[in-house]
């Protein structure tokens, strides 16, 4: 993993352009927020984010917030939230913003119009529906939910679509052209049928110390730290500081390699083939490197839909090279067949090649522009002020690869194929 950086003494990745449990789910939000519909923004409107999180990966919008202020685009950071004190106090800081320890009393911010999650997986989805509720639009971090909320996605994809706010899911690299070209030359049947993609991750990455640092392994839960706000709808469990600074590695907050990458590898397939539920998933892997961590380091999927495509998706944090090339640190490039012939990727060309048998000829397209962090926080920044729901990475298209994510993860914890009932919206092992 890339060391980090400081930023005024806030650390941050390196790189801009870089790539019973709906009653305790009730529980969680108990408190109320205060509803509304949000201020219309005009063109000349500043919008102010608020940042719930502040740990590395938010620190990382921090400063493309922060460079798009700089460069006379109208939004700022106006209020930062964190369940540990020193953190948020570091990024309030840095941003001059107003600190909560309480998300909910960082909506009722009225300078707040739209917020960034970048907080644990299993808080994700209770955070967008309460910021929808709130009258604010949500740019928030992958996954969307965690692997075990199934009930909690679908209901934050209806609430998107009943609050009409909008919804950018932290995927970055649907800001590369060249998901969107392809999604085009598919359309257009240049390759025919689709009946098969590949895609996957691969990385080196334990989550351990060098990935998540302990900010401080002596502290405990009280004023500074809020454990149980950490916990959740997870399991209740006495105070533990390696789970509150490094839950990545752990199955109650994360699910290793399927949800903490695929989403980077598999929303753009899904989104080129523009398919919706899978029929059916199987899926392999386990504990071959990493054996501090609860969750995989190695998972591999195979995933039907019931336009009679296959999609395989491999990856382990045990090794990082992407086999048939990448796109992205680790990312491995999509590889789309059809029957007449392939898309993908070589170099900064789209590459079609024709099946055995086709008529087709070879062919090349330059890609029209490269992902950006920057880029793909001026689309939402762009469609907060339009009410335009068509962001690079919507909650339908966030819905549907994460019931992919979630069915991967289910069928490898139980040794069964999961299988989706349309009828009912059911997972079913």
């Amino acid at each position: 993993m890339k060391q980090d950086m400081e930023i005024n003494g806030l650390p941050a990745h390196s790189g801009i352009s870089r790539r019973s449990f709906i009653n305790r789910a009730t529980a969680v939000s108990a408190l109320p927020v205060l509803a509304g519909s949000g201020r219309a923004l005009g063109a000349n409107d500043r919008i102010g984010i608020g940042m719930i999180g502040c740990g590395g990966r938010s620190n990382s919008h921090i400063k493309a917030i922060q460079w798009l202020k700089d460069n006379n685009r109208k939004v700022e950071v106006t209020a930062v939230c964190d369940t540990y004190r020193p953190r948020m106090q570091k990024a309030a800081d840095f941003t001059k913003a107003k600190s909560y320890m309480d998300h909910r009393e960082l909506l009722k911010d009225p300078n707040v119009d739209a917020v960034c999650i970048a907080t644990p997986d299993h808080i994700h989805g209770y955070q967008a529906i309460d910021a929808m509720l709130a009258g604010k639009d949500v740019y928030c971090e992958k996954p969307v939910t965690h692997w075990r909320q199934f009930e909690l996605i679908k209901r934050l994809a209806a609430e998107v679509k009943k609050t009409g706010r909008v919804f950018q899911l932290g995927t970055q690299g649907m800001s590369d052209g060249a998901w969107h070209q392809m999604k085009k030359l598919v359309q257009d049947g240049l390759i025919g049928q689709p009946i098969h993609a590949e895609c996957g991750y691969f990385r080196v990455g334990d989550w351990g110390e060098r990935g998540m640092p302990v900010d401080d392994p002596n502290v405990k839960p009280g004023p500074d730290l809020n454990w149980e706000a950490f916990l959740g709808d997870s399991r209740k469990r006495p105070f533990d500081v390696s789970r509150y600074f490094r839950w990545r590695m752990y199955e109650d907050y994360a699910g290793g390699p399927v949800t903490d990458l695929f989403p980077h590898s598999l929303t753009p397939v899904l989104f080129i083939l523009g398919v919706k539920m899978p029929s059916l998933v199987a899926a392999t892997g386990g504990k071959w490197r990493y054996q501090e961590r609860e969750i995989p380091d190695t998972f591999n999927m195979l995933i039907d839909y019931p336009e009679k495509i296959t999609v395989s998706v491999m990856g382990t944090q045990g090794n990082d090279y992407p086999a048939t090339g990448s796109r992205g640190a680790g990312q491995r490039i999509p590889v789309i067949r059809g029957w007449e012939g392939t898309l993908t990727v070589v170099g900064k060309d789209i590459v079609f090649t024709p099946a055995e048998g086709s008529k087709a000829k070879a062919q090349k397209f330059a890609i029209e522009r490269n992902e950006e962090l920057i880029g793909f926080w001026e689309r939402f920044l762009e469609c907060c002020r339009s009410k335009n729901q068509e962001t690079y990475s919507t909650a339908e298209l966030a819905y549907h690869t994460q019931t992919a994510l979630i069915m991967g993860m289910m069928a490898s914890r139980a040794g069964k194929t999961a299988r989706f009932d349309a009828a009912q919206q059911k997972i079913l092992l």
